[in-house]
């Protein structure tokens, strides 16, 4: 019994799971770079609604987005539970997304994904992951960051 545990966990992916506007969301464990403290955002102007300027972690400049705004939902309030997650996807620099709240790593195997197959549907979210606390939407990074990289242009 306990080689199935370690042949389910190593079949498992790790999400950190995170809080954004009271729903639960988790990103890939392999994008998360860092994770610090809510600290000063420097405005950049004619920047898009959700970026919200940058910040300086350890001399790297990384620009800072509102996945609340990005994702159509009310702006943010920061609190002590607030943290910008420092996500490195390959190939491209490091973007910084803010969070209401870091909640745990979460370790879901593949059978308990439930995979987004509607075009129509949103595009930043996969699949929905069953977890022991209920439903966790799980995040399309590129989905996110190719937008970003659109819009810039």
């Amino acid at each position: 019994m306990a080689e199935t545990n370690i042949t389910s966990t190593l079949d498992a992916v790790q999400y950190i799971g995170v809080v954004i506007d009271n729903e639960q969301y988790g990103i890939d464990i392999n994008y998360i770079d860092n994770i610090v403290k809510m600290q000063r955002i420097t405005r950049v102007p004619k920047a898009q609604p959700y970026f919200l300027g940058v910040i300086n972690i350890r001399g790297e400049i990384i620009p800072v987005m509102s996945l609340r705004i990005k994702f159509g939902k009310s702006p943010d309030t920061f609190t002590n539970a607030t943290r910008i997650l420092i996500i490195k996807p390959e190939q491209q620099a490091s973007v910084g997304f803010v969070v209401d709240e870091v909640k745990e790593v979460v370790n879901l195997a593949e059978d308990s994904i439930d995979h987004n197959k509607s075009e129509s549907g949103n595009s930043y979210i996969f699949g929905v992951g069953k977890h022991a606390d209920g439903l966790i939407s799980l995040m399309n990074i590129q989905a996110v960051l190719a937008e970003k990289e659109e819009q810039a242009k």
